[in-house]
């Protein structure tokens, strides 16, 4: 049977934060250069697209999401040549590159901006939205991070719209010569061979024309799947405007020439139908989204089988769900339960399994902690926006301020500094014990790298979990999640024990095992599966 089915409808996607993953040169910075020392490492993990977080040139405000030069590498990370040959080691590998695209803003030092706010007449002035108002703001929009969107600049006496933090002006694509030159950026990766762009913060992209205060609201706090109300404001006027649905689908047309067939996934948040109007009608808009809701999950069978059914009512075929634990903007899922390793292997086991793309996190693999940074201390600018919030308070209210913590450099050996680099780190390492970095754990059979590296290459291997349906099963047992991968008359089984006991359940004759793990034992046509364990079958 000939597989039609696209290529990013069948992959895994495994994100790396370059500043934390490798550094070569000892300044205490990942890089380019160190990434590609590790490839071998990656594939033999099983990764399939590596997704990059931004190394442009770039001031670092925002590490990397300020963007000053779309089409220029940071010397941090290396040179023009590096990528070139990191693109050229990956594709050798038979994986995919996916970049960070960063379309909704620059940084204040880009040469646009610079030219933009220099005057109110200048061939940039219009690359970016400006509003009279010193004082007196042009009207009542709040950023993604709870503070007016705009910025007074006494150079011109006008305010510039910035969507999240303050030196990243957004880019105004009401203007043709923005929308023109941001394909332009586009092409000339896609041209390097780059298989698709994670778009970041796509939801953002358009805002009203005629600037209507947005309708107030009684939420303040905002969730990763939800910054549609935040703040106390209704963001109905600066997030999933129609225009940024209609934009999505001319993306995907303008990337489509391309003969690496290359993909978008966006990050956008809202409810269902605002995703799937990213998505577009007839499927023809963002190629993915990424959905959160794993992000706040709840360890229960019931909340994964809830999940899948509704997943599979609002995204069904052609639609592709995804399935996110943990990214650079939020707290490691490992410690959201509580550093239970047999836990981690039920989710991540759910998250492969699963019909839809798997997105992993540099780390999550090996079970990489979060670390203990104060609020004070981060390097995070929104940490420093909230210096003087206490670590314990804002992790009790369930508000991610210092994202540091979420990004500290890859355990790669038990030596001091975890073989990441031979400097200072620029975010400190950490307390870990040897059995959690890479080197020890491909040693330990049942650890979690190589409990990640048989999920990997089980999904590599299997038409059935790239391209089957999916089916929910009624089990006894309140604890058990059951689900059925088909592909024509071949049938994949999963049992998910999530709770404290073991569970005894029927196996049926003929039955072959794909995986197992958390201690399973199969006695005839019984399987008993203790407590956190998984059971995969075919038939």
């Amino acid at each position: 049977m000939e597989n039609k089915m696209e290529w990013w409808k069948q992959t895994s996607i495994y994100q790396i934060y370059p500043w934390s993953f490798q550094d070569s040169n000892g300044d205490g910075i990942g890089d380019l250069p160190g990434i590609l020392g590790r490839l071998d490492e990656i594939q033999e993990l099983g990764v399939e697209t590596i997704w990059f977080s931004p190394f442009y040139r770039s001031p670092g405000e925002d590490f990397g999401y300020d963007i000053s030069d779309y089409t220029a590498i940071d010397p941090r990370f290396g040179t023009m040549a590096d990528c070139d040959k990191l693109i050229k080691e990956i594709h050798k590998r038979k994986m995919k590159i996916v970049l960070d695209m960063v379309m909704n803003h620059t940084s204040d030092k880009h040469p646009w901006f610079l030219e933009s706010k220099s005057s109110k007449e200048n061939p940039k002035r219009d690359f970016y939205i400006w509003r009279k108002g010193s004082k007196k703001k042009p009207n009542n929009w709040i950023s993604m991070v709870g503070t007016s969107g705009w910025n007074y600049d006494e150079t011109t006496d006008e305010s510039y719209y910035s969507n999240f933090l303050s030196f990243q002006p957004d880019l105004n694509y009401r203007n043709p010569k923005v929308k023109k030159t941001m394909f332009g950026v586009l092409d000339f990766w896609l041209s390097k061979g780059v298989d698709g762009f994670r778009l970041d913060i796509f939801n953002s992209i358009y805002k009203d024309e005629s600037f209507r205060d947005n309708p107030s609201s009684l939420r303040f706090f905002p969730t990763p799947d939800n910054h549609d109300e935040a703040f106390f404001q209704k963001k109905l006027y600066n997030l999933n405007l129609p225009e940024s649905f209609q934009f999505a689908k001319e993306v995907r047309k303008h990337i489509s020439k391309y003969k690496q067939k290359p993909f978008l996934i966006g990050e956008v948040s809202g409810s269902d139908s605002v995703l799937k109007s990213f998505l577009g009608e007839k499927a023809d808009g963002l190629s993915l989204v990424f959905q959160f809701e794993l992000i706040h999950f709840k360890y229960q069978a019931k909340f994964f089988k809830d999940l899948l059914e509704k997943n599979e009512k609002e995204f069904p075929t052609p639609l592709t769900p995804t399935y996110v634990l943990g990214n650079h903007d939020q707290r490691r899922f490992i410690d959201r339960l509580g550093g239970d390793v047999k836990k981690a292997k039920i989710l991540s086991a759910f998250q492969f399994l699963a019909r839809g793309i798997p997105v992993v996190y540099y780390g999550d693999e090996i079970g990489r902690k979060e670390g203990r940074i104060s609020n004070f201390f981060g390097k995070d600018p929104i940490a420093k926006m909230n210096r003087f919030v206490p670590l314990f308070l804002s992790n009790l209210l369930e508000i991610y301020i210092n994202r540091d913590n979420c990004r500290l450099p890859m355990l790669w050996d038990e030596t001091d500094g975890a073989g990441f680099s031979k400097g200072k780190p620029w975010l400190p390492v950490g307390k870990f014990k040897p059995s959690e970095s890479v080197k020890v754990q491909k040693t330990v059979e049942d650890s979690l790298w190589n409990h990640y590296r048989q999920l990997f290459h089980l999904r590599k291997s299997s038409r059935i979990l790239k391209e089957g349906s999916i089916k929910t099963k009624t089990t006894n047992h309140v604890d058990l999640l059951c689900f059925e991968r088909i592909l024509g008359k071949k049938v994949v089984t999963v049992f998910l024990n999530f709770g404290e006991n073991q569970i005894e359940e029927l196996l049926p004759k003929g039955s072959q095992l794909l995986y197992q793990f958390g201690g399973v034992e199969v006695k005839g046509e019984r399987i008993y599966l203790k407590e956190h364990s998984g059971f995969v079958f075919e038939t």
